[in-house]
């Protein structure tokens, strides 16, 4: 028989963990005259359903071994598994070892996942969840596929019995497919039990593991990339961290900017006060705090007046009514919070090209990992989850700042880590009022940001500047001073530290030294 025909199932090996859909399924492929032969656990939940099942250890002879360690690992299992069909020397020797062929395989995995995942679990606990049987026989069935199907997601139990039923066994298509599902399947449990072990390591003083192991997966096809002519998919859990209400599907763009958003919303307290934040192109346009979410976004939306069209407007609370009609006056691409009220939901679903996203700070873990792929590779990074508190930083210059310049301080230093390098960052203790980003020197940055500010007709005098890098000339601070600004917080670090600080002393301008960079590539 060819192998692109459909192949009968006259045997199938179930040893499952998790036993959704099994009797039904065992049923079915009884009722279809399918011999089973069942492990353990296994055997005894077809059996009490009624079911004839022979044990794996009738099957091969042997006992199961060592607590359960040892129960498939046996050549009677893994011959009648590998066996070709149409290989004269294989069908000798399934005959000569009386071995009888298997045709399905059943099997999904002991629960390592899901037990390491417990907050207390120990090394010999989570060593006990690692399978080796199951692996071994599915990577058998996989590898012969050509012959045998294999399963490993009880998700696939009601397709095959129809297929069995309608064709009478199972075409290559659908072997290949599950064969592919069968080695993702056992590459991603690898991939789990890597990481765990890496992770054990870690706490040991090593961050970075010696091998690195990617798997998600794919949890979304994008409406495209960057730009319209680059396909794009998401992999991984985002999605389930940031879950779409409304709206159209996201783009590439949209989850970099949700990114962003999210990155830079999670510095803000929402027990504190209302924080939201605009952004555009993966770039805050202005972020505000107030006592409810509309006063923070009116706060914010004046930093920048011209750039939030089409942008991410994000808040540290959930949206109500007040700012769903405010926010509703223009244009944004995705709006994000911790939930929207019926109210808020009901006016701002009324534009259906607008992505509504609710996220789930408590789900968040901001201490993974980054990554930046590059040629051949990928940099990888701890995350910048440093904030300083400023009122406890070294002021360098001999006027010491206000309470009022401290807290202005301490917000735009907040916002200025999640600007692009070159950064600065006027503004008060409740809002942003310029940002400058990306430029090629600070001096630029700055006049970049008053630029803005003028043309939107802001004054800045009287703020206070956040600087994410050290100032390498006095010429920055004197652009600072003529803009208004009475107050800055940077790092420190230049070779020019001296000079910088006698400008800003003979401006009357009161610095403080973080000792903290905070660039953003």
């Amino acid at each position: 028989m060819p192998p692109t025909s459909s192949r009968p199932v006259k045997r199938a090996l179930l040893s499952v963990s998790d036993k959704s859909g099994l009797v039904a399924f065992g049923r079915g492929l009884a009722e279809l005259g399918v011999e089973l032969v069942a492990s353990g656990g296994t055997a005894g939940a077809l059996r009490d359903a009624g079911l004839a099942v022979i044990d794996v250890a009738e099957f091969t002879g042997s006992p199961e071994m060592l607590g359960g360690r040892v129960k498939t690992l046996h050549p009677r299992i893994h011959g009648g598994i590998l066996a070709r069909r149409d290989h004269e020397g294989d069908q000798r020797d399934l005959e000569q070892q009386q071995i009888g062929a298997i045709d399905l395989v059943v099997v999904n995995l002991y629960p390592f996942e899901a037990t390491v995942a417990k907050p207390d679990v120990g090394l010999a606990e989570a060593i006990e969840k690692i399978d080796i049987g199951g692996p071994s026989m599915i990577r058998s069935a996989a590898k012969n596929h050509a012959h045998v199907a294999v399963s490993v997601d009880p998700a696939d139990y009601t397709s095959l019995l129809d297929e069995l039923r309608s064709a009478g066994g199972f075409c290559e298509a659908t072997r290949r497919r599950l064969a592919l599902k069968a080695f993702e399947r056992t590459a991603a449990y690898d991939a789990a039990i890597s990481d765990y072990l890496s992770s054990e390591s870690a706490e040991r003083g090593s961050l970075f593991p010696e091998r690195l192991r990617v798997e998600f997966g794919r949890s979304a096809e994008l409406r495209y990339g960057e730009n319209p002519h680059q396909r794009a998919a998401l992999y991984g859990g985002f999605l389930e961290l940031a879950e779409p209400l409304h709206g159209k599907a996201l783009s590439y763009n949209n989850v970099v900017d949700v990114q962003a958003a999210l990155a830079l919303i999670l510095e803000f307290d929402a027990g504190d006060e209302a924080t939201v934040a605009i952004l555009k192109h993966n770039t805050p346009c202005g972020v505000g705090s107030g006592g409810s979410p509309v006063e923070a976004y009116r706060r914010a939306f004046e930093t920048d007046p011209e750039s939030p069209f089409g942008g991410i407007i994000v808040s540290n609370r959930a949206f109500d009514l007040a700012l769903a009609e405010e926010v509703d006056k223009i244009f944004s691409e995705v709006l994000v919070a911790p939930d929207f009220s019926a109210a808020a939901h009901e006016r701002l679903t009324q534009k259906r090209n607008r992505r509504l996203l609710r996220f789930h700070p408590d789900r968040i873990d901001a201490s993974q990992l980054d990554w930046k792929r590059v040629f051949g590779g990928v940099l990888i990074q701890e995350p910048d989850l440093a904030i300083e508190e400023i009122a406890a930083c070294p002021t360098a210059t001999r006027r010491k700042p206000s309470e009022d310049e401290l807290r202005a301080l301490a917000f735009n230093w907040k916002v200025a880590k999640h600007v692009k390098s070159n950064a600065v960052v006027f503004g008060g203790s409740d809002r942003t009022l310029a940002l400058g980003g990306g430029a090629t020197s600070r001096v630029d940055a700055i006049l970049q940001a008053v630029a803005k500010a003028k043309r939107v007709g802001l004054d800045l005098g009287g703020s206070a500047l956040a600087s994410d890098a050290f100032f390498p000339f006095p010429d920055a601070i004197e652009a600072a001073s003529q803009a208004g600004a009475t107050a800055i917080v940077q790092p420190g670090g230049s070779t020019r530290d001296d000079e910088v600080i006698a400008a800003a002393d003979r401006l009357g301008i009161a610095m403080v030294l973080t000792g903290v960079r905070h660039f953003r590539h």
